[in-house]
């Protein structure tokens, strides 16, 4: 049948598909780079074939099958499915659909809905570079830079190490964030998200609850030099080295591990920083040490820091006491590690005590046998060295003295030279 009897009996081809879609108004047709509804009629181990409201027959083949969400596996004949329109039709007259860019379309939709309305979201970073956390679904490459880090994931490392930072992050791959969506590329599918933004709300709730004095638990966030960091509701303090024992703290790393629960004391609030305590909350042993090493008690203990004023003995394990340069010798010196060393176990006397101030002085010439003798020597020698550059200056002035009256002599006489 040629299409002049094709005319003749169904009439103008135009005419017809008018006359079908005003008797079936809700026709939909596929139009490529929509999502089109369609009833799943026949599965494949690698094909789906979907029903177009009886006008087409749509196809899902090849990689187009398989999404994030792992639809094929959970899909039945009869089931009604939502794909993306590829091509209207391919040379076995197919609809050419996808499930996978169907997917992608639903995800970067909320995507850009969360960002229009602030909304949280939750995703798990894939990989990690220098500066940040990577991400991928569907297609859609997001990125959490490390300033938008909330503080228990921040990667808080002495010096900013580049190559500590990328390991503390490559740490957080497979975890999932609560994020907020901060900035979104259209043109090249891709999202700035922060974790901090999502957190906000609390931090300000919590922030605003805060006093100085209060208890708190949290975690540790963080171990540098000068301190430890603790996360807690939101918010991030730091508990500095003098604050984390009563004694002489050299590393921070020996009182805590990051993600280790700790129970610190609130000691100052300015602003966003926060200020913490760990020794606070433990009784201060100066207090104790007070009745414990009196004046005048000789002590052992082990010398555990040298400086160019002296040398710290430790005299249990929260308290040190100080030998000043001139509490080590006799004589007069003028570098403590050439008298003393850091480990080497002494005696010394305890010549003060101000528990308020956390210092006790020590001294080891005070255990000398003639201390007072020795003194006494040392102001005579003084003595005799003030009495004999006294002498040379009496000396020289009457040498002065001398000179200007034989001057003034001849001065008189003509033939006098000077």
């Amino acid at each position: 049948m040629n299409d002049t009897q094709m005319t003749k009996l169904f009439g103008d081809q135009n005419e017809v598909m008018e006359k079908l879609l005003k008797d079936s108004p809700n026709i939909v047709f596929p139009v490529p780079g929509t999502l089109i509804d369609g009833t799943v009629t026949d599965i494949y181990k690698n094909k789906v074939l979907v029903d177009l409201g009886g006008i087409s027959t749509g196809i899902i083949a090849g990689k187009e099958v398989h999404d994030s969400m792992n639809t094929l596996e959970e899909l039945n004949a009869g089931d009604t499915v939502s794909a993306y329109v590829i091509d209207p039709e391919n040379p076995d007259g197919l609809v050419v659909l996808s499930l996978r860019k169907a997917s992608q379309e639903k995800s970067w939709r909320k995507f850009v809905d969360a960002y229009d309305s602030g909304e949280v979201i939750q995703v798990k970073a894939n990989e990690a570079n220098k500066g940040g956390l990577l991400l991928e679904i569907d297609g859609i490459k997001g990125f959490i830079p490390v300033s938008q880090l909330a503080p228990m994931h921040y990667p808080r490392v002495n010096g900013a190490d580049s190559n500590e930072i990328l390991k503390r992050l490559q740490s957080l791959a497979g975890v999932e964030f609560n994020v907020k969506v901060i900035n979104v590329d259209n043109d090249n599918g891709k999202l700035i998200l922060s974790e901090k933004a999502a957190m906000r709300e609390q931090r300000d709730v919590s922030l605003g609850k805060l006093k100085v004095g209060q208890k708190i638990k949290g975690k540790i966030s963080g171990i540098v030099k000068f301190g430890i960091f603790v996360a807690f509701e939101g918010l991030e303090g730091l508990v500095h080295i003098s604050e984390i024992a009563w004694g002489h703290v050299k590393d921070p790393s020996e009182f805590g591990k990051i993600g280790e629960e700790v129970e610190v004391l609130v000691i100052g609030i300015e602003g966003e920083k926060i200020s913490l305590s760990m020794k606070r909350l433990t009784p201060d042993p100066w207090l104790e040490a007070a009745k414990n090493f009196k004046v005048g008690k000789v002590v052992e203990g082990e010398i555990n820091k040298v400086t160019q004023f002296g040398a710290f003995m430790q005299l249990n394990e929260e308290i040190n006491g100080l030998i000043h340069l001139t509490e080590i010798s006799d004589e007069e010196i003028d570098d403590a590690s050439k008298f003393i060393n850091v480990g080497e176990k002494v005696n010394a006397k305890v010549i003060s005590v101000d528990p308020d101030e956390h210092r006790i002085g020590l001294s080891i010439k005070a255990l000398s046998d003639k201390p007072a003798e020795k003194r006494k020597q040392r102001k005579q020698r003084k003595r005799k060295l003030q009495t004999k550059k006294r002498l040379n200056l009496l000396l020289l002035k009457k040498l002065k003295q001398k000179k200007r009256k034989l001057h003034k002599k001849c001065k008189r006489k003509a033939h006098c030279s000077k």
